[in-house]
């Protein structure tokens, strides 16, 4: 998984005893395959007092073995992937499932010196054991070199590494299956998402990264945690989900909606309250509030409900802001795109009015980054709001200063 600095101290065998004890606390209770994966490299080398411990993971679809390094030579995060039928001393004990322990690695044919040369890292001796299910099937491999003493690993230190895989296995593939699931659901509300956008915009992938982008950005500059931030991120793509229960003809109309259908059209809110209502998922009881309450504004004239101030849910005080900007900024079938200074000064002067002041506070921290956005998304036109000939659809939460499309 990474490399570590060595420890010279010698641990006693209590010392070891409590590790192991720690060992399997701590892996037992962390879902997070990227960090459970850096919690037993850790415990791994202070265990067996070594220079380097690395894990990897078979990537069956792939047919390769994967790790990323934490640590060396500027490569914070980097994957490396092997090929599973290679001659490399992973893949062989992955797809043999017998453990290779060398006492000279550099000379060894089957060892592989790619690695050091870009971690800056001189592997001497080394060890490689299969990590096993509790049905031997063979998930991966723990590979750990150069031990402080610099004498070669022996059968303790095989042993002790096995048993450590041992004790990893159910936890790395609980891990893995929470990270599939993880993917799965944010995968299933992407492509939600995208039914209910597609069809009044004309780069769908664009607006949902957008605002899903400065969503994160905005929480980030409220204080809130990254755990939060991500939240907020993979909910953001739901807010408009109840466009799915709009007909065309009053979605897609190219001029200004009259009262009746202005008033089907505020409906979306609701429709994508109910859809979303009583979820247990995380996600989705953030995406719920956005999807209900984006259209509310700060100073209590928005709808579905009129809700004013900080009775407006956090989560939906954030997207609405990330949304009309974007929105502003383009194309749809009854708008143009505005410039996005133009859009940002909207913003600025909507604050206490539309929007949150506080959130629009942030939303001039991030700017700079937002702005960098949409450098390289070049709409079809732009416009200023100061020479706007035609006045966008009526469903726009937003006092008339011009109109800004609706969100």
């Amino acid at each position: 998984m990474t490399d570590f600095q060595q420890e010279n101290h010698k641990l006693t065998a209590d010392e070891k005893l409590n590790l192991l004890v720690e060992f399997g606390t701590r892996i037992s209770s962390e879902l997070r395959l990227d960090k459970l994966l850096d919690i037993i490299a850790r415990q791994i080398t202070r265990m067996l007092n070594v220079g380097r411990c690395t894990i990897y993971l078979k990537d069956i679809e792939r047919n390769e073995l994967w790790s990323k390094i934490a640590q060396g030579k500027g490569l914070e995060h980097t994957e490396i992937r092997l090929p599973l039928d290679g001659n490399n001393i992973a893949a062989i004990v992955a797809r043999t499932g017998q453990t290779i322990n060398l006492q000279n690695a550099y000379a060894d044919d089957r060892f592989s010196m790619a690695i050091d040369m870009v971690t800056d890292f001189r592997t001497h001796t080394l060890l490689t054991i299969p990590l096993k299910n509790n049905t031997g099937k063979v998930l991966g491999v723990f590979q750990v070199a150069n031990k402080a003493d610099s004498t070669p690993f022996d059968n303790k230190d095989e042993g002790i590494l096995l048993l450590l895989a041992t004790l990893a296995a159910s936890s790395i593939e609980i891990a893995k299956l929470y990270q599939d699931i993880h993917v799965a659901q944010l995968e299933t509300i992407y492509r939600l998402a995208v039914t209910a956008e597609y069809r009044d915009q004309q780069d769908t992938r664009a607006h949902l990264k957008n605002i899903s982008i400065i969503s994160y950005l905005l929480a980030l500059a409220l204080g809130m945690t990254k755990k939060e931030a991500e939240l907020i991120k993979n909910a953001s793509p739901l807010h408009d989900i109840g466009k799915v229960a709009l007909a065309d003809n009053i979605l897609l109309k190219p001029g200004r909606l009259s009262d009746e259908e202005f008033e089907i059209m505020k409906s979306h809110t609701v429709y994508g309250g109910r859809i979303l209502e009583g979820a247990h998922s995380k996600v989705l009881q953030v995406a719920h509030k956005m999807s209900l309450y984006h259209h509310e504004k700060w100073n209590g004239t928005g709808y579905p409900k009129g809700l004013k101030g900080e009775d407006i849910p956090l989560e939906a005080r954030i997207i609405t802001v990330a949304d009309v900007f974007d929105a502003l900024c383009v194309s749809r079938v009854y708008k143009k795109a505005w410039k996005t200074d133009d859009a940002y000064l909207y913003i600025l002067g909507e604050a206490g009015k539309a929007f949150d002041p506080r959130i629009v506070a942030a939303f001039k921290k991030i700017y700079s980054s937002v702005r960098k956005l949409y450098l390289n998304q070049t709409p079809q036109t732009q416009e200023s709001p100061a020479i706007k000939a035609e006045a966008p659809k009526a469903p726009v939460s937003i006092p008339q200063k011009p109109l800004p499309p609706q969100p």
